[in-house]
This record gives structure tokens, C-alpha cells and sequence, in this order.
């Protein structure tokens, strides 16, 4: 149904009630999904003064953001009232020091990361450039530390450091997270393959199934929460499970860092997002129910509705 005028005027409002806004998917707190949590963790780099705004909260909103900004999927970064983009054109903006420029950040150079590069590593890197052409190894760390290590066109900003006689091209945004990575190359059973050791990475969310879940709880050695809408609580939920609403919010920011802490989904893709970014909030102990709960309707208690 297109916009009504009256529709149109509320959104406008609502993209300019801060300088900076996010729709996205959760909040800049608990992303519940791992695009709108890559554009928090680049926003939080440059500037702790923006909005967001919760789309899973609001059907009205997100229907209305899609013809309001002829853009069909969240996040959407908004900056000064005029529509920047989703996920992909956020990163490539904040390589290229163009978002800095947008938000009025000062766009520093970024420090040569120091890297090693193993002798074997070195090897099968240079067997694989005689194939590269033009291309260069490049490396990209996301703000989840996910190492990308590709042959790709250079792109401007990139940080260009050598190892072993290796030329390695990391991403602007990336050389902070590099710093001090390890890169080497080894035999397995399926053949060679890179290992990168970065020690600048946090702890990483724990994957769980289900009835390593269960197990946990029935110890009371893991708190458990839910990070889905009212509406899907409603269609089904896990009893031992606590909402992650506001007060839900509170109460685990409120324990200790170090305390055992499990979400969940539906199928286990929100809440993953959710506690990569409990992670960066200093939580090390963060457990990601894989399958959500369907998987616990399926393989633990199928009293609980499947939909």
C-alpha cells in the first residue's frame, strides 16, 4: 500500500530526530542480525551519537522504511535526514574514509598492522599470484574478527605490509584488528589449507545444540534469553527462557562478565548477532543456541510449538 502523505510526514520526522539514525534489526546493544551488527560496530568506532531504531518492533515502521527510502532491506543508515545505504555500501564508505567525512569524523590514517607470514604460507602464496593477475592479497577482518583473505583489486585506503616477501593489502578499517595476526600454511587430512592466529581476537560466541542446552539449565550453570519480538513469544517459547525486553536487557547487563549466558531464536541467526555484540560489550561467556528454537521443539521438548 503506498505511504499516505500524513505516513510520509512521520517518517521524514522520524529520519531526522538525529543527526545520525539506524533502522536496523534489535538494537545498538543486541543487533539481531549480523548486517545491522557490523554497521553498529562501524558506527561505534566513529561516534557514540546516533539512533535506532528497532524495526522488529514495529511492522508499520518497517514496511514503511522500504518505500520511504526504496530500499528493501535493513539496516538503513540515515545521516542528517538523506539516506546513506544498507550493510555493503556502510563498509565500503568507512574503507574509503567517506563515511568519516559524512559524520564529520577526522579520518585518520590507519597504523601498518604487524603481520607474519610463515614460510610455507609465503609459498602458497606466491604459487597462487603467478595466477592472480592484476589482483592483490588482500585481507579483511569484520568487527566479529571473521578473517577474509582474498586476491582482489587493491582499494583506496588499503594499508600495504610485507612479510616473508609477501605484499599483503589490509582493509582500512581492518589494520587495527590485524595487528600482531599470524598467517601460515598446513597439511591436513583434506589437504593444505591458511591458519591465521589473531591474537587481538575477543572470545567467540559458543555454539550450543540443544540438548547441550538443556543440560546446562538443568545444572544451573547458564542463563538463558530470548531475543525474539512479543509476537513470536507468543507463538512458542522456552520456559526456562528470560525476554530480552527492556528490564530483560538490564538484568544481564547487570551480571558479571564472566558469567555463563545462552540466547536464543528462532533458528539461531538474530541470536547469534546478539551475542557477538554481548561480546563486545565485555561479556566472555556467551552461549548461541544453533537451530533456535526449533531445535529444541525437535530435539528436546516437542510440546513446544513448531511454526
Amino acid at each position: 500500500m503506498p505511504l499516505t502523505e500524513q505516513r510520509r510526514a512521520d517518517l521524514d520526522h522520524l529520519v531526522r530526530s538525529k543527526k545520525v539514525v539506524l533502522f536496523m534489526k534489535g538494537n545498538r546493544r543486541f543487533p539481531a542480525c549480523g548486517f545491522s551488527a557490523t554497521v553498529v560496530g562501524i558506527l561505534d568506532q566513529l561516534t557514540s551519537d546516533y539512533e535506532t531504531v528497532n524495526i522488529l518492533e514495529d511492522p508499520a515502521v518497517r514496511e514503511g522504511m522500504k518505500e520511504f527510502s526504496s530500499w528493501p532491506t535493513f539496516p538503513q543508515l540515515y545521516v542528517e535526514g538523506q539516506f546513506v545505504g544498507g550493510c555493503d555500501i556502510v563498509k565500503e564508505m568507512h574503507e574509503q574514509g567517506e563515511l568519516q567525512r559524512l559524520l564529520g569524523v577526522e579520518a585518520r590514517s590507519a597504523r601498518a598492522p604487524r603481520v607474519t607470514i610463515s614460510p610455507a604460507a609465503a609459498k602458497a602464496f606466491t604459487d597462487a599470484l603467478s595466477e592472480a593477475g592484476d589482483d592483490v592479497l588482500r585481507l579483511e577482518i569484520d568487527p566479529q574478527f571473521a578473517c577474509d583473505l582474498h586476491f582482489a583489486p587493491r582499494e583506496d585506503g588499503d594499508v600495504a605490509v610485507t612479510s616473508e616477501g609477501i605484499v599483503l593489502h589490509v582493509g582500512r578499517s581492518s589494520a587495527a584488528r590485524a595487528d600482531g595476526i599470524s598467517i601460515d600454511f598446513v597439511q591436513g587430512a583434506g589437504g593444505g589449507a591458511f591458519k591465521i592466529d589473531n591474537p587481538s581476537a575477543p572470545p567467540r560466541v559458543k555454539p550450543i545444540d540443544a540438548k547441550g542446552l538443556k543440560a546446562l539449565l538443568d545444572a544451573g550453570k547458564v542463563e538463558l534469553f530470548d531475543v525474539r519480538p512479543d509476537g513470536e513469544r507468543a507463538l512458542a517459547s522456552i520456559a526456562q527462557a528470560r525476554k530480552l525486553d527492556a528490564a530483560g536487557q538490564a538484568h544481564l547487563l547487570g551480571m558479571k562478565k564472566d558469567a555463563a549466558i545462552a540466547l536464543h531464536c528462532h533458528h539461531g541467526v538474530r541470536s547469534r548477532g546478539a551475542a557477538e555484540q554481548l561480546l563486545s560489550e565485555g561479556f566472555t561467556n556467551v552461549y548461541n543456541l544453533e537451530g533456535g528454537i526449533e531445535a529444541w521443539s525437535r530435539d528436546v521438548d516437542p510440546s513446544v510449538p513448531r511454526y
